[in-house]
Protein backbone atom coordinates (compact mmCIF):
# COMPACT_ATOMS: atom_id res chain seq x y z
CA UNK A 1 0.00 0.00 0.00
CA UNK A 2 1.30 3.59 -0.71
CA UNK A 3 0.11 6.65 1.30
CA UNK A 4 0.51 9.96 0.56
CA UNK A 5 -0.30 13.08 2.98
CA UNK A 6 -0.41 16.46 1.04
CA UNK A 7 -0.81 19.61 3.63
CA UNK A 8 -2.85 22.14 2.09
CA UNK A 9 -2.64 24.91 4.57
CA UNK A 10 -0.06 25.60 7.11
CA UNK A 11 -2.51 27.08 9.76
CA UNK A 12 -5.50 25.35 9.60
CA UNK A 13 -3.80 22.15 7.92
CA UNK A 14 -6.30 20.31 5.66
CA UNK A 15 -5.06 16.82 5.49
CA UNK A 16 -5.28 14.81 2.29
CA UNK A 17 -4.14 10.87 2.23
CA UNK A 18 -4.88 8.75 -0.87
CA UNK A 19 -4.46 4.82 -0.40
CA UNK A 20 -3.93 2.69 -3.32
CA UNK A 21 -4.46 -1.26 -2.06
CA UNK A 22 -3.78 -4.07 -4.30
CA UNK A 23 -7.31 -5.48 -4.41
CA UNK A 24 -6.70 -9.43 -3.87
CA UNK A 25 -9.23 -12.10 -1.71
CA UNK A 26 -6.72 -12.92 0.85
CA UNK A 27 -5.78 -9.00 1.26
CA UNK A 28 -9.37 -8.35 1.65
CA UNK A 29 -9.97 -11.18 4.26
CA UNK A 30 -6.93 -9.60 6.46
CA UNK A 31 -8.56 -6.48 6.44
CA UNK A 32 -12.05 -7.16 7.28
CA UNK A 33 -11.07 -9.62 10.07
CA UNK A 34 -8.09 -6.64 11.41
CA UNK A 35 -11.52 -4.60 11.12
CA UNK A 36 -13.52 -6.41 13.43
CA UNK A 37 -10.46 -6.89 15.94
CA UNK A 38 -10.43 -3.17 15.68
CA UNK A 39 -14.28 -2.89 16.18
CA UNK A 40 -14.08 -4.94 19.16
CA UNK A 41 -11.08 -3.00 20.52
CA UNK A 42 -12.92 0.52 20.11
CA UNK A 43 -15.56 -0.69 22.24
CA UNK A 44 -12.87 -1.32 25.21
CA UNK A 45 -11.52 2.43 24.44
CA UNK A 46 -13.42 5.19 25.94
CA UNK A 47 -14.12 8.15 23.30
CA UNK A 48 -15.28 11.40 24.38
CA UNK A 49 -19.16 12.21 24.04
CA UNK A 50 -21.09 14.86 24.16
CA UNK A 51 -23.26 17.26 21.92
CA UNK A 52 -20.20 16.85 19.63
CA UNK A 53 -21.00 13.50 19.19
CA UNK A 54 -23.54 13.19 16.45
CA UNK A 55 -22.63 16.95 14.81
CA UNK A 56 -22.58 14.76 11.55
CA UNK A 57 -26.56 15.32 11.45
CA UNK A 58 -26.73 18.67 11.99
CA UNK A 59 -24.34 19.14 9.53
CA UNK A 60 -25.49 17.55 6.57
CA UNK A 61 -27.84 20.57 5.31
CA UNK A 62 -25.71 22.69 5.32
CA UNK A 63 -22.82 20.56 3.63
CA UNK A 64 -25.09 19.70 1.09
CA UNK A 65 -26.44 23.14 0.55
CA UNK A 66 -21.97 24.08 0.22
CA UNK A 67 -21.99 21.02 -2.27
CA UNK A 68 -25.25 21.97 -4.45
CA UNK A 69 -24.37 25.36 -5.25
CA UNK A 70 -21.12 24.44 -6.40
CA UNK A 71 -23.08 21.55 -8.95
CA UNK A 72 -21.79 18.58 -6.61
CA UNK A 73 -23.93 16.00 -4.70
CA UNK A 74 -24.62 15.84 -1.36
CA UNK A 75 -22.48 14.28 1.45
CA UNK A 76 -23.79 11.32 3.67
CA UNK A 77 -23.15 11.31 7.21
CA UNK A 78 -21.15 8.20 7.73
CA UNK A 79 -20.78 6.72 11.63
CA UNK A 80 -17.37 5.26 10.65
CA UNK A 81 -16.12 8.73 9.59
CA UNK A 82 -17.91 10.36 12.57
CA UNK A 83 -15.67 8.19 14.89
CA UNK A 84 -12.43 9.35 13.19
CA UNK A 85 -13.33 12.99 14.05
CA UNK A 86 -14.63 12.42 16.96
CA UNK A 87 -11.36 10.58 17.85
CA UNK A 88 -9.33 13.62 16.54
CA UNK A 89 -11.44 16.34 17.90
CA UNK A 90 -10.87 14.45 21.25
CA UNK A 91 -7.21 14.21 21.21
CA UNK A 92 -7.19 17.84 20.15
CA UNK A 93 -9.20 18.96 23.33
CA UNK A 94 -7.09 16.70 25.34
CA UNK A 95 -4.00 18.34 24.43
CA UNK A 96 -5.75 21.71 24.04
CA UNK A 97 -4.08 22.12 20.69
CA UNK A 98 -5.01 21.86 17.08
CA UNK A 99 -3.03 19.37 15.25
CA UNK A 100 -3.42 16.32 12.63
CA UNK A 101 -1.50 14.16 14.47
CA UNK A 102 -2.07 12.22 17.63
CA UNK A 103 1.07 12.21 20.13
CA UNK A 104 1.50 9.18 19.60
CA UNK A 105 3.05 8.55 16.04
CA UNK A 106 -0.40 8.84 14.14
CA UNK A 107 -0.74 11.08 11.83
CA UNK A 108 -3.54 11.65 9.47
CA UNK A 109 -2.79 8.82 7.19
CA UNK A 110 -2.47 6.20 9.76
CA UNK A 111 -5.66 7.01 12.04
CA UNK A 112 -7.38 6.39 8.28
CA UNK A 113 -6.18 3.04 7.97
CA UNK A 114 -6.85 2.27 12.06
CA UNK A 115 -10.52 3.31 10.89
CA UNK A 116 -10.98 1.20 8.19
CA UNK A 117 -11.33 3.78 5.73
CA UNK A 118 -10.01 3.07 2.31
CA UNK A 119 -9.33 5.35 -0.64
CA UNK A 120 -9.05 8.81 -0.67
CA UNK A 121 -9.72 10.65 2.26
CA UNK A 122 -9.20 14.16 3.63
CA UNK A 123 -9.84 16.29 7.36
CA UNK A 124 -10.68 19.46 8.10
CA UNK A 125 -10.00 20.51 11.81
CA UNK A 126 -11.11 23.74 13.77
CA UNK A 127 -10.46 25.53 17.18
CA UNK A 128 -12.77 28.15 18.40
CA UNK A 129 -16.05 29.61 19.62
CA UNK A 130 -18.36 29.57 17.21
CA UNK A 131 -21.51 27.64 15.79
CA UNK A 132 -21.58 25.49 13.03
CA UNK A 133 -22.49 27.85 10.59
CA UNK A 134 -19.36 30.07 12.02
CA UNK A 135 -17.24 26.90 11.20
CA UNK A 136 -18.45 26.29 7.74
CA UNK A 137 -17.86 30.02 6.59
CA UNK A 138 -14.58 29.53 7.88
CA UNK A 139 -13.77 26.86 6.20
CA UNK A 140 -15.16 27.98 3.04
CA UNK A 141 -12.92 30.80 2.99
CA UNK A 142 -9.76 28.65 3.33
CA UNK A 143 -8.98 27.28 -0.42
CA UNK A 144 -7.35 23.88 1.07
CA UNK A 145 -10.93 23.42 3.23
CA UNK A 146 -12.71 24.27 0.65
CA UNK A 147 -11.15 22.49 -1.73
CA UNK A 148 -11.80 19.26 0.41
CA UNK A 149 -15.64 20.02 0.78
CA UNK A 150 -16.20 20.23 -2.37
CA UNK A 151 -13.84 17.61 -3.99
CA UNK A 152 -16.16 15.73 -5.89
CA UNK A 153 -14.79 12.49 -4.95
CA UNK A 154 -16.18 12.26 -1.76
CA UNK A 155 -19.70 11.17 -0.87
CA UNK A 156 -19.40 10.65 2.67
CA UNK A 157 -18.63 12.31 5.80
CA UNK A 158 -18.32 12.80 9.81
CA UNK A 159 -18.07 15.93 11.64
CA UNK A 160 -17.47 15.67 15.45
CA UNK A 161 -16.19 18.36 18.62
CA UNK A 162 -14.92 18.32 21.81
CA UNK A 163 -15.31 20.87 24.17
CA UNK A 164 -12.38 21.88 26.27
CA UNK A 165 -12.08 20.79 29.81
CA UNK A 166 -10.39 23.59 31.00
CA UNK A 167 -12.92 26.58 28.64
CA UNK A 168 -16.51 24.79 28.03
CA UNK A 169 -17.35 27.84 25.03
CA UNK A 170 -14.22 26.06 23.54
CA UNK A 171 -14.70 23.51 20.78
CA UNK A 172 -12.31 21.31 18.81
CA UNK A 173 -13.80 20.47 15.46
CA UNK A 174 -12.56 17.39 13.05
CA UNK A 175 -14.25 16.96 9.51
CA UNK A 176 -13.24 13.37 7.94
CA UNK A 177 -14.80 13.30 4.49
CA UNK A 178 -14.38 9.59 2.42
CA UNK A 179 -15.78 7.74 -0.74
Amino acid sequence: MTLTDIANHPSSGPHSAEMRPAPNRRMLLRAAGLAALAGLAACATALPTGEGAGASSSAAGTLADLRTSAGLGPLVPDPQLEKAALQQAGYMARGGRMTHTTGWGKDFGSRVRDNGIAGAAAENIAEGRFDLQKLFDIWMHSDGHRRNMLDPRFTRFGLAYVRDDRDGSLRYWSLVLGK
